[in-house]
């Protein structure tokens, strides 16, 4: 279970990180009229979004999560500093040996 929690928590800050710079990426693309930059986040946003579902799926399996928790820490990659909320959140409860 340990190493799905650390696999859960690097994707977790990376995805957080990410979705920070997919926004400013479209900030440069709708305001500055510019979107080369988008052109590279946002597939690779997308692509890590993908992995980070894969870990917090293994994690919900290994922690035997409801269907409602896993599905909130599942759509916390999709907003600005959620993420970053969730992990914290998600840390404390398996460490605690509570499922969500």
């Amino acid at each position: 279970m340990s190493g799905a929690l650390s696999r859960f928590r690097v994707m977790a800050y990376v995805v957080g990180v990410g979705l920070l710079g997919l926004v400013f990426a479209m900030l440069v693309k709708y305001l500055g009229d510019n979107p080369g930059m988008m052109a590279v986040v946002g597939p690779v946003h997308g692509f890590l979004y993908a992995v980070y579902l894969v870990a917090a799926v293994d994690l919900a399996l290994k922690g035997r999560w409801s269907l409602k928790g896993t599905a909130l820490v599942l759509v916390a990659g999709t907003i600005p500093f959620v993420s970053f909320y969730a992990e914290r959140k998600v840390v404390d409860s398996v460490r605690a040996g509570k499922s969500l």
